[in-house]
């Protein structure tokens, strides 16, 4: 490399083994160029890329979030690009976790059904060694424990079932979430270009960064911001139907 000192080198070499799906040689490039300087947007842009191929999500998500910072302070025009990879991060990141998540449940009801069954044993070799009961009562006896058995088993997987619908994954569609925080929209407010965003989120980047539409770059005032009602109404009803969103 001619000049070591100069960080767009790192990120442009970086960029091209991003192209060839060379993850750890990219993500090294775009270290070296933040250790160059910290504020490079592209190197953090380029690095949360390479992060989320390698399922390193966390740290995928702290870089993006650094490089749509910077392009507010710098005004630079990025369109949706660093907003869709932020959302692909979290949205990964969601999964991971609804996986491991899914894993855990199928586990935990795994292991008590097999309490019940071990208690069910239990209970019979008891009877069988119980002198005192005829082959008659030890056959109904064997019977009870059985029906039992399967109606707390039964009623086990009808709550497992109830708990998550069966285990079925959960996902909160990326028109639901704010362009700016990538939060689930509570007060959901509409710009004249049509893009839909959390209003303390919208009314944070005009004051702090200038009046423009953050994703059109058209000038964009408060005064033109409209409640969105049916994007609320929207969403109050996925809420209902998925409390667990709240928690996305």
């Amino acid at each position: 490399m001619k000049n070591p000192n100069n960080a767009t080198y790192f990120t442009n070499r970086a960029l091209c083994y991003l192209k060839l799906k060379r993850w750890e040689l990219s993500c090294h490039d775009c270290r070296r160029a933040l250790d160059l300087d910290s504020n490079f947007l592209k190197a953090h842009f380029f690095l949360g890329q390479c992060l989320i191929e390698m399922e390193l999500y966390d740290e995928a998500i702290k870089h993006l979030q650094r490089a749509f910072d910077l392009s507010k302070e710098q005004k630079q025009n990025f369109g949706d690009d660093i907003t869709w990879q932020l959302r692909l991060a979290r949205k990964k990141r969601w999964s991971l976790l609804e996986e491991k998540r899914i894993c855990q449940e199928i586990e935990l009801q795994t292991y008590i059904n097999r309490l019940i069954k071990e208690d069910m044993d239990r209970n019979l070799a008891r009877l069988k060694i119980d002198g005192n009961i005829n082959e008659h009562e030890l056959k109904e006896k064997q019977q009870e424990f059985e029906q039992q058995c399967d109606d707390h088993i039964k009623e086990l997987n009808n709550i497992f079932a109830k708990v998550d619908d069966r285990r079925r994954k959960r996902d909160v569609p990326d028109y639901l979430c704010g362009k700016i925080s990538f939060e689930i929209l509570t007060d959901p407010v509409i710009t004249p270009s049509g893009i839909t965003y959390e209003r303390k989120d919208i009314e944070e980047h005009l004051q702090r960064v200038g009046h423009f539409d953050p994703v059109t770059r058209v000038k964009l005032t408060q005064d033109q911001l409209i409640p969105n009602f049916s994007m609320k109404e929207v969403v109050d009803s996925f809420i209902a139907e998925n409390e667990w969103a709240l928690d996305f």
